[in-house]
């Protein structure tokens, strides 16, 4: 009897595309099936890059951001040339990406694989916070930028962790927040527009 169930192959794909963050049935559907068409090639060189990023791939030891295997601690930590003496604190690997692109810092960092969020049951225990405080404590750190994100779950991890580097006697700093470049005022939420005229500078 016909079926319109996919083959079982074809189903299990989908099904572990779907578990992907902001990729949801349709998308699923519509990714395993265009590889299913695809050349073999490319099939095998997607998959061929999924099994090296596991295999070859792993957090720094000490900052907790994405390394080689082979390169542990990262690369970042190795670098004499950076300064030692001021630690970025960010959410995700992706975040230090974002940060080393505008070419405007040339500290250390320090990965805490999340933000505290007690909706989806994400503690303090849960990040690498207990990590940056050992850190900090034998270190030279004089300065430690907190660079969360500027959301309930970002603003909720930066309060916790000033209240724990507080008595370390390091400078606790955060992310000036304000206007995006190019946003008229009319259309700027009114927390930003209040953030932009806390942090607005001498011209």
């Amino acid at each position: 009897m016909p079926t319109s169930a996919a083959p079982r192959p074809v189903q299990r794909l989908v099904d572990e595309f779907s578990r992907l963050p902001g990729i949801g049935p349709k998308s699923a559907s519509r990714l395993t099936y265009y590889l299913l068409r695809a050349p073999d090639d490319q099939a095998i060189t997607l998959s061929s890059a999924l099994v090296d990023m596991h295999e070859n791939t792993c957090f720094c030891s000490v900052c907790f951001n994405i390394t080689e295997s082979h390169i542990d601690p990262c690369g970042v930590c190795l670098d004499d040339e950076r300064d030692q003496e001021v630690l970025c604190v960010v959410e995700e690997p992706l975040d230090v990406l974002a940060i080393e692109r505008t070419r405007a810092f040339v500290g250390i960092y320090h990965v805490l694989q999340g933000a505290i969020s007690p909706i989806e049951g994400v503690g303090p225990e849960d990040l690498k916070i207990g990590e940056l405080i050992a850190r900090i404590r034998p270190s030279e750190v004089k300065e430690v930028i907190l660079a969360t994100n500027p959301n309930l779950a970002g603003e909720a991890t930066a309060m916790y962790l000033h209240r724990q580097l507080e008595p370390l006697g390091v400078g606790v700093t955060r992310l000036a927040r304000g206007l995006p470049v190019g946003a008229d005022l009319e259309y700027t939420d009114e927390t930003t527009l209040a953030r932009a005229f806390e942090g607005r500078a001498r011209m």
